[in-house]
């Protein structure tokens, strides 16, 4: 197998989480609005003032990153549990997750607070409210 630079790594994972999270958009409106098709708006031109898609959006598809390369090997790939537990439809408070993931819980989950900021978890946590199921 090709062994791929950091940066190629890094790429492939944003543009895979970009089709991921936009198929799940994709779905759920579908699903809410009982469309049997899907309209995109265009591009905005330069004459036209571009709309700045949520935050949550740009923070859950940074938190998907996120939880690939530091949580997915405990917890799976798709957060449904594997050596720890599933995380969907989490019954906590962002305050408690945040502070699980800064400190850990003894000797089941490691403490990542020496690796992510404060940004970081805040993405991880809209990443994690953003999983159903």
């Amino acid at each position: 197998m090709k062994n791929w630079s950091e940066g190629k790594a890094f790429l492939a994972a944003i543009c895979a989480s970009g089709a991921a999270l936009a198929g799940m958009f994709g779905v759920a409106s579908v699903v809410r609005h009982g469309q049997s098709s899907i309209s995109i708006p265009p591009f905005a031109t330069s004459s036209q003032a571009a709309i700045k898609p949520p935050d949550l959006t740009t923070d859950a598809a940074q938190g998907r990153h996120l939880f690939l390369m530091n949580c997915a090997h405990c917890h799976g790939d798709d957060a449904h549990g594997d050596e720890g537990p599933d995380l969907h439809n989490l019954h906590r408070s962002d305050s408690r997750i945040h502070e699980v993931i800064i400190a850990g819980i003894k000797g089941e989950m490691p403490s990542f607070g020496k690796k992510l900021g404060a940004a970081d978890v805040r993405q991880l946590i809209a990443y994690l409210r953003a999983l159903h199921g």
